[in-house]
């Protein structure tokens, strides 16, 4: 099913198909939709999240069984299911509708002060990487890894460095890739979003306000959420982060590597995302191997 296709009439029809107390809501596609599925608001309290392919299905229940039982335990807002959809009038995938959460998505112009963000942010992660995560998803394909080890990507990782040439210090960029593989998670799992991006953070009145998108959640290895220390934050800013999160070095070495491979396979053209372009991806990785020289 192409995308193009999952439009107001057809999630008009399948609201009012298989729950027809809400028919009557308005609705209208939400923009920027998000990069794995399509959202709609309905009414003022709710908003319709649909799958953009069937591999991102399996969020939808995912997202469903653990999100309830980790939002009262977090300081920050984070998207609520309030119903679970079966595929039905041409759309073949589960879908879901969730409490709406009003925000804007983080930007340096959105928030009011990027320390302050950065500690918000910091504190949310102790807070989910502290809840129990018995009986929580292990990494793998369902997430791409996230929660596991870097090392899965390391082929990608090297040829995306051979692609970009002498468009970056290829040099550096490989000796920071290598730290990163040369350690591993040595402590109980605990819960990762996974995709802790500027894309998945929301800004109300200038603050940190929630926390959305968990379609790659698991029980693993943090490393994976510390990536946007580099992506959005500045030197002060990610040093006031780092202080902040109760992590090894070890760790941080990982974390640096996760954001390293994802700038590095968007710069070189493997991959593409809607919350990274290639010019910020050069900068991140410019940014990366300058922390680097100063740590």
């Amino acid at each position: 099913m192409h995308t193009s296709a999952i439009d107001e009439p057809l999630v008009r029809l399948l609201v009012a198909t298989q729950f027809p107390h809400w028919s009557g809501l308005p609705l209208h596609a939400v923009d920027p939709g998000g990069w794995d599925h399509k959202m709609f608001r309905l009414g003022d309290r709710m908003v319709v999240r649909l799958p953009s392919a069937a591999a991102y299905e399996h969020q939808v229940e995912k997202e469903w069984n653990f999100l309830p039982a980790l939002a009262p335990f977090l300081p920050l807002r984070i998207p609520v299911p309030v119903a679970i959809a079966q595929p039905a009038n041409g759309h073949p995938w589960k879908w879901s509708i969730y409490d709406w959460i009003d925000g804007e998505t983080a930007t340096l112009d959105s928030i009011a002060n990027l320390e302050q963000f950065a500690l918000a942010l910091a504190r949310f992660l102790i807070a989910l990487h502290g809840i129990d995560p018995a009986g929580g998803p292990a990494p793998g394909p369902h997430n791409y890894y996230r929660g596991g080890s870097p090392n899965i990507y390391d082929g990608e990782t090297r040829q995306a460095i051979e692609l970009l040439g002498a468009r970056i210090d290829a040099e550096s960029a490989a000796r920071i890739w290598n730290k990163g593989l040369k350690s591993s998670w040595n402590y109980p799992p605990v819960w990762v979003h996974g995709d802790i991006s500027p894309a998945n953070l929301l800004v109300n009145d200038g603050q940190l306000a929630a926390v959305i998108d968990f379609g790659l959640l698991a029980v693993g290895d943090p490393a994976c959420d510390l990536a946007i220390a580099w992506t959005l934050f500045d030197s002060q800013t990610r040093s006031s982060f780092r202080k902040t999160l109760p992590l090894d070095r070890s760790t941080w070495a990982r974390g640096c590597a996760w954001a390293l491979w994802k700038a590095l396979i968007v710069a070189s053209g493997l991959s593409a995302t809607n919350a990274l372009s290639r010019a910020k991806a050069l900068r991140v990785i410019d940014e990366i191997i300058g922390d680097e020289y100063d740590s």
